[in-house]
């Protein structure tokens, strides 16, 4: 081989240069975004050092590294073709105009059972392949107007009826902590992108625990709020008793900027006409920690499980509680066997007849999906079999009674009942158990150990925080619960455990 030319050779240079930049710019990149909150990144974005651009191409470059390829996390569904220009659009207002709120410009990722303009909406089932409706959910069409960047949509347990994100348009999603795990569901698609930061922020919806529990597996903070709290509209029903949607984020102020700008009457829900004067001016403005001191919190016992492994989730989550009384809160062991009573018999009935009923009028009004029928869906032999396995009865006489469906809405105004009669005799702030009583299950099995019904069946709010990992090394979580609207006290009493005892790691997994 010939010597190189003085000219080859200040190219070679050259190059070489240009490649090291891009590295350090990069790498700089890297240390700028990874797991920094969205104040920290308005921030950045209002200093010129970081634009939306550059942040929608960094996350679209982790999707593409760790999505599909690497540890194949499977959480996103369907990408926004559109998510560039829209951020450089929004780069030129903030330039012009200013932000328009704390979202401006940020990357957030949608459940797939929310309808959003321009992009697919299949609830996480080939059946509903090519399903597109030209809307907005309200609570996309809010994010949007605040000057969030929809990045993408994120897979979800098919028809939202399962807690482990498996479905027929995509298969099974990955827990980024342990990647022979589920991410817990039904919103597991969103928990396991956040937490693997493929965007900032991301919205889920809870019909029993599918906000919370991926938010559990995830070392998320998720609330389901009082029910009534954000519009249903423009999300693919499953129970239109107890469904509501709602941000995961990987801190509470996350969340609480989020909910700033998803929450409130929508005239599209008559539900959220409830929340009317019960919502502060700001739950971000009005985030605090509490003094431990002045907190009285009732441990529901019961709700701990009592094979080995829930014993040794159960000790941990006693330890943090053990923290917070160390810092002179009063922590009571409490019980009331009206409650647990209360939850036993049928305890999926309202949800199971909701189904029915609520997907039938879905499909009735999107003609387009090419079902006449709800027994026409089920029948279809692409669904996934243990999803089939639990739907296809509920087409059966059983699930027809409206007394048996009455009489459980009644039961439900008793779980109600005994909860805040529970939490006013003991003069509690919050009642507190573990969100999960066991870590995420292996992929192929399914997941039984949820506490989802305290709050889903009473229209009580609850909060998932994070509290550390088991013994298995992945993430498990505390959750709380109050009465009506207390949404605000909910969110500072999470920041109060968040601040006490730090418990977010990035998994290694997505590094």
């Amino acid at each position: 081989m010939g010597a190189w030319s003085s000219a080859s050779y200040r190219t070679a240079i050259a190059f070489v240069l240009v490649l090291s930049s891009v590295h350090l710019l990069a790498d700089t990149l890297e240390r700028s975004v990874l797991d920094q909150s969205i104040e920290e990144l308005q921030a950045q974005l209002q200093a010129g050092t970081l634009s939306s651009v550059d942040l929608v191409r960094w996350y679209q470059d982790r999707i593409d590294r760790y999505d599909q390829k690497g540890p194949a996390i499977n959480a996103i569904q369907h990408a926004n073709p559109n998510a560039s220009q829209l951020a450089q659009a929004l780069d030129e207002e903030r330039r012009i105009s200013g932000p328009r709120s704390l979202l401006h410009g940020i990357p957030v990722l949608i459940k797939d059972n929310y309808e959003t303009r321009g992009m697919p909406t299949t609830a996480g089932s080939i059946l509903f392949e090519g399903h597109a409706p030209d809307r907005d959910a309200t609570q996309v069409e809010r994010l949007k107007k605040a000057g969030a960047i929809i990045l993408a949509k994120t897979t979800m347990h098919e028809f939202a009826y399962g807690w482990t994100t498996e479905g027929s348009a995509f298969g099974a999603t990955k827990n980024p902590y342990g990647l022979t795990r589920h991410p817990g569901g039904s919103s597991g698609g969103t928990g396991a992108g956040i937490a693997a930061n493929f965007a900032v922020v991301g919205m889920g919806s809870d019909t029993c625990g599918s906000i919370r529990v991926p938010s559990a597996h995830n070392n998320l903070v998720g609330l389901r709020g009082t029910q009534g709290l954000s519009s249903r509209f423009g999300i693919v029903p499953l129970s239109s008793t107890q469904d509501i949607g709602g941000p995961l984020a990987r801190s509470v102020r996350d969340l609480a900027i989020t909910l700033d700008v998803t929450v409130g009457f929508d005239r599209n829900d008559p539900q959220t006409a409830a929340s009317v004067g019960k919502i502060p001016a700001s739950y971000y403005a009005a985030l605090t920690t509490l003094d431990p001191s002045t907190l009285r919190l009732g441990v529901l016992v019961d709700r701990f499980g009592t094979e080995p492994e829930e014993i040794e989730l159960g000790n941990r989550i006693k330890a943090l509680l053990g923290k917070l009384q160390a810092e002179g809160a009063n922590v009571i062991e409490v019980a009331d066997p009206q409650v647990y009573a209360s939850l036993v018999e049928t305890p999926f009935f309202v949800s199971e007849f909701d189904f029915r009923k609520d997907m039938t009028a879905y499909l009735a009004a999107n003609p387009s999906l090419g079902f006449s029928s709800l027994k026409a869906l089920l029948d279809d032999p692409r669904i996934v079999t243990n999803v089939a396995s639990l739907l296809r009865p509920l087409l059966g006489p059983a699930h027809e009674s409206e007394l048996t469906y009455l009489q459980q809405r009644a039961q439900r105004m008793t779980t109600r009942g005994a909860l805040l009669t529970l939490m006013h005799e003991h003069r509690l702030d919050a009642l507190v158990y573990p969100t999960a009583t066991r870590e995420a299950v292996e992929i192929g099995g399914q997941h039984t150990h949820f506490n989802c019904q305290l709050a889903a069946n009473s229209g009580l709010p609850a909060i998932s925080v994070p509290a550390g990992f088991g013994a298995h090394g992945m993430p498990i979580a505390i959750e709380f619960l109050a009465e009506s609207w207390s949404e605000q006290k909910l969110l500072n009493l999470a920041l109060t455990v968040e601040t006490l005892s730090p418990a977010r790691v990035p998994p290694s997994f997505t590094p």
